[in-house]
């Protein structure tokens, strides 16, 4: 009788910082450092999971070492390739991770290679999908002669290729997932291919072409970024941000849902959908570094859903251009210190600084000749919105309670201005140009502290690092008193070590409220270097590009005390500004 190596358990959750990010546009799977796929939506992103223990559910598919092992691993530069690399008592075995790029919106083929680079390799691996967040395993098992897989788990067909040794378990006569063992002689290789569709499979798909063909996607689709202040890095951000990017042009905003900001904080948000504001910004960091690609469909995705939704248009929506679902739990244990919820209540605010970023981004997108006649026609939707509704409450950059959020009208002002620059013709320019600076002195009038920098709001007098943005923008000149002002208090009030924070939140230390915000910190950056502080600038933008794990994947807060990656994984526009900051400080 066949002798089988020990089955491992199922991979708990690890810290964040460990996992990694594989994507083709249209989903995303993490990684751990064991080999277990752990999170993973099909087919879509803001489908449900179905490999999930990321949150407590049964589903993962593991790739893992016998015996005992140190983990490593990198990208492939430019790609979300990603190479797991083990270092065992036999030597060092690597398994080479990718969706195949680009992707298909019905069917996610999942592509590992396991290479025993060094020395003999032992393997376990175990496919145990759980669709429906773990409420649907697998079933319909078969093998065909050609020893091929294919089964079901809830709406999904399943297909699992050079996997014929493998075995059911753990029960043969209700099988829930197959285990695989593996030895491999040093430097052979061996392909397991995944296929999980929505659709009827077609051809099974041939290992050795699907990654070549990524390999060519991923070199089409990543600019070299040779002239950005750290071009590796660069590179890495707008790769992220292109495997978020769906063939529809919509970036979501994480791959994840409901991984805790702060333990048991109750900030645990479904970021799987479409921000307009973080699209806005990853085209704003396309056209600073010269990828004209991304900003292409940052402008595709925004204009498409002014023309359908005007002056309605709502903060976030699905890749499909569809509403974002309301939020619910899914009675699941959520990833520790977090909750399980999926949906978001974002589906039912307005968010005026929205069409202030639809404006600044359309803007970059006429400077560098790319804006068309749908495109200007889209400008002036998002014009005629802000001119509509720019006295009304909203909830603001941080969808908080609605109020007249001094950063809302500000960056619509930004915007305006900036359309006024490019505009096609001198009547809008001016139109545009006199309704900024109405805007902008209506502020002033009632949102300017005594001391002469922006308060939150009429009612707040408090700081907030979204305050910095406008100047950034162009709604103020960069010598503007209230814009020196504005940051010279808010390095003084509201940051820590070269660390950045949102606003205060009470009494407590910066640090105990929430998690230093990376994106704040790179906008410190810009903001000192637009003051000519180069030498400061560097020393921020330094500090914030290395609070990530080993695969250099960055979340919404910075947990500076433990070194640790609090929200959601990977955060799309700590990326955008991340390559933006990149971008600008390289030509100071």
């Amino acid at each position: 009788m066949k002798r089988h190596l020990p089955l491992p358990a199922p991979p708990g959750p690890h810290s964040l910082r460990g996992y990694a990010l594989i994507a083709d546009g249209e989903r995303g799977a993490l990684v751990g450092p064991y080999g277990d796929i752990a999170w993973m939506c099909a087919p879509r992103w803001d489908s449900d999971a179905v490999f999930d223990t990321l949150v407590g559910a049964a589903g993962h598919y593991t790739v893992q070492p016998a015996g005992r092992c140190v983990w490593g691993g990198r990208y492939e530069n430019g790609t979300l390739v990603w190479r797991s690399r083990w270092v065992t008592d036999d030597g060092i075995t690597e398994c080479r991770e990718a969706l195949a790029f680009p992707g298909d919106a019905h069917r996610a083929v999942v592509l590992r290679r396991v290479i025993a680079v060094e020395g003999s390799a032992r393997i376990t691996v175990r496919l145990v999908p759980a669709a429906g967040f773990g409420a649907d395993p697998l079933r319909a098992l078969h093998r065909d002669d050609a020893g091929t897989w294919t089964g079901r788990a809830g709406a999904l067909v399943l297909r699992w290729s050079g996997a014929g040794a493998a075995r059911p378990a753990p029960d043969a006569r209700r099988p829930e997932g197959l285990v695989l063992d593996l030895t491999l002689k040093p430097g052979e290789h061996h392909d397991l291919v995944l296929e999980l569709s929505d659709t009827p499979l077609a051809e099974p798909v041939d290992p050795d072409r699907a990654w070549e063909a990524t390999e060519a996607a991923w070199a089409r689709q990543v600019p070299r970024l040779e002239t950005t202040l750290a071009p590796g890095d660069a590179r890495h951000a707008y790769s992220v941000m292109r495997g978020l990017t769906s063939a529809s042009g919509g970036m979501v905003g994480a791959a994840t849902t409901s991984l805790p900001e702060r333990a048991e904080a109750g900030r645990n948000y479904d970021y799987r959908y479409v921000w307009i504001r973080d699209q806005c910004y990853a085209g704003q960091a396309a056209a600073a570094a010269g990828g004209s690609p991304l900003l292409d469909e940052a402008v595709r995705f925004v204009s498409a859903r002014l023309h359908e939704d005007g002056a309605r248009m709502m903060p976030a929506y699905t890749t499909t251009g569809a509403r974002v679902p309301d939020q619910r739990t899914l009675g699941l244990p959520g990833y520790p210190g977090g909750y399980d919820r999926v949906g978001n209540w974002v589906n039912r605010q307005f968010q005026l600084d929205a069409f202030g970023e639809a404006l600044l981004l359309l803007a970059a997108a006429a400077r560098h000749g790319r804006l068309d006649t749908t495109g200007w026609r889209a400008v002036d939707i998002a014009a005629g919105a802000v001119a509509e509704r720019h006295d009304e409450p909203d909830a603001g950059i941080w969808e908080l309670d609605d109020r007249p959020w001094t950063h809302s009208r500000l960056i619509c002002a930004a915007g305006l201005r900036a359309v006024a620059r490019t505009a096609p013709s001198p009547d809008r320019a001016n139109t545009w140009s006199a309704l900024a600076d109405r805007i902008v002195a209506g502020t002033a009038a009632t949102s300017l502290h005594p001391t002469g920098r922006w308060q939150r709001a009429p009612d707040d007098p408090a700081l907030d690092a979204a305050l910095l943005m406008p100047a950034l923008r162009g709604a103020l000149p960069a010598d503007d008193p209230r814009t020196v002002r504005t940051l010279d208090a808010y390095l003084a009030d509201l940051t820590d070590d070269h660390y950045a924070y949102r606003f205060r939140h009470d009494q407590r230390p910066l640090a105990e409220a929430e998690g230093a915000f990376l994106l704040c910190g790179h906008a410190v950056a810009l903001a000192l270097d637009q003051q000519g502080r180069h030498d400061q600038a560097l020393r921020w933008f330094e500090r914030n590009r290395a609070a990530c794990g080993p695969p250099g994947l960055f979340t919404e807060e910075y947990d500076v005390g433990q070194r640790q990656l609090r929200g959601n994984l990977p955060q799309a526009f700590v990326h955008a500004l991340m390559l933006e900051t990149a971008a600008t400080l390289a030509h100071p």
